[in-house]
C-alpha cells in the first residue's frame, strides 16, 4: 500500500479547486443542489489564520480537508472541505487528512475545531465520533437546516 503524503495547497490552487468540485458534487448527490452554499473566501485558508491540506496516494492528489478561524476569541478553527475521492476510501485519507488538519491548527494557536455536517454523511459521522469529536448546538451557515449536525473538539 502506498504511504498517504500531504502537503499544503493554496485553497485556490488548481489541485484543490479540483478536489473542492468533487467534494462540492458528493454533497450535491446528497443533499441536492450545489452541495454547500457556505461563504469561502480563498483567504481564509491562508495561513496564520487558516490552512489547506491535500492528500497524495501514490503521487495522486486524492484527499483534501482545511480549517479556517472561527469565532471572535481567535482560539477555535472551523473545519472546511473534508473530501475523499471514492477510489481512495477506506484507506486511511480522511483520518490522515484530519489529523493534519487538527495538527496545523493547534499549531497556529487554536484550542478547539468545530465543524458542520449533515446526517446524510454517516461515514464522516462515524469519523468524528471516532475521533473525539462530540454534538454540539448547531452554528454556521446551516445552523438551521433540517439534517445540520455540528460537532468539536479540543485539540
Amino acid at each position: 500500500m502506498s504511504e498517504i503524503e500531504i502537503r499544503a495547497e493554496r485553497f485556490d490552487s488548481p489541485v484543490a479547486q479540483r478536489l473542492i468540485r468533487a467534494a462540492l458534487a458528493d454533497l450535491g448527490a446528497r443533499y441536492g443542489g450545489s452541495g454547500d452554499e457556505t461563504p469561502v473566501d480563498p483567504g481564509e485558508f491562508a495561513p496564520p489564520a487558516g490552512a489547506f491540506l491535500v492528500a497524495h496516494l501514490g503521487g495522486e492528489p486524492v484527499g483534501c480537508g482545511g480549517w479556517r478561524s472561527h469565532g471572535d476569541e481567535g482560539d477555535t478553527a472551523e473545519l472546511k472541505r473534508m473530501y475523499t475521492a471514492p477510489t481512495a476510501r477506506g484507506r486511511g485519507v480522511a483520518r490522515a487528512v484530519l489529523a493534519a488538519v487538527e495538527r496545523s491548527a493547534r499549531e497556529h494557536g487554536r484550542k478547539r475545531i468545530v465543524l458542520e455536517c449533515g446526517d446524510k454523511q454517516p461515514e464522516a459521522i462515524a469519523m468524528y465520533t471516532a475521533a473525539g469529536y462530540e454534538r454540539i448546538p448547531n452554528f454556521g451557515f446551516y445552523r438551521d437546516a433540517p439534517g445540520c449536525i455540528s460537532f468539536a473538539r479540543t485539540l
